[in-house]
């Protein structure tokens, strides 16, 4: 198994993502990624861990990291957050323009409080163009994979009640460092 991290320290996730500043409330260290994930899982706020999973990972990674925790948690219960999930799947498997524009139309058409939504835009923000065809090219900022990675998880996680938000936190964190680590991305 070979890692999916390309970075050495928790602080060059911080350094290439600067809105990972606003939404880790831990500050950087120089510590091993994974060491610093741990570190975070254990805190007063782990939610943290969920934030840092989705700036840690390469964008594909990303999302299929977030796609097999929803499909975990039970969040593809209906056809069109079933239809958000798939088309970021697609997406991962072919990451191809055509499909990526089939992540975004879908996304644009669903449901903005669904996790799978999430799921659909952090595929179609990952690169490319946020304008239409006939428009100008607009790329995408580098964090927006992450941030939206990061709404679908942690919307998802609030939707599971009290009583199971701890553990779905834990799973999915748990899967990112077995992901991360060359295993697979499922809790």
């Amino acid at each position: 198994m070979s890692s999916r991290i390309r970075f050495t320290t928790a602080r060059q996730v911080f350094e290439a993502f600067a809105s990972a500043n606003r939404d880790i409330v831990a500050p950087p260290s120089d510590d091993a990624p994974l060491d610093f994930l741990r570190g975070l899982a254990g805190s007063p706020t782990p939610e943290d861990a969920i934030s840092f999973c989705a700036y840690l990972l390469p964008r594909r990674e990303a999302v299929w990291w977030v796609c097999q925790c929803l499909r975990a948690m039970g969040a593809a219960g209906s056809p069109a957050d079933e239809r958000s999930i798939a088309a970021a799947e697609a997406w991962v498997r072919e990451p191809e323009e055509a499909a990526r524009q089939v992540a975004l139309a879908i996304g644009e058409a669903a449901d903005p409080a669904s996790p799978a939504t999430w799921a659909a835009f952090a595929a179609a923000w990952s690169g490319g163009s946020l304008s239409a065809p006939d428009l100008p090219v607009v790329p995408p900022p580098a964090q927006l994979t992450a941030q939206a990675a990061r709404a679908a998880l942690l919307t998802g996680i609030a939707r599971v009640g009290v009583d199971r938000r701890a553990y779905w936190l834990k799973a999915c964190v748990d899967a990112c460092i077995r992901f991360a680590g060359g295993g697979e991305a499922r809790p």
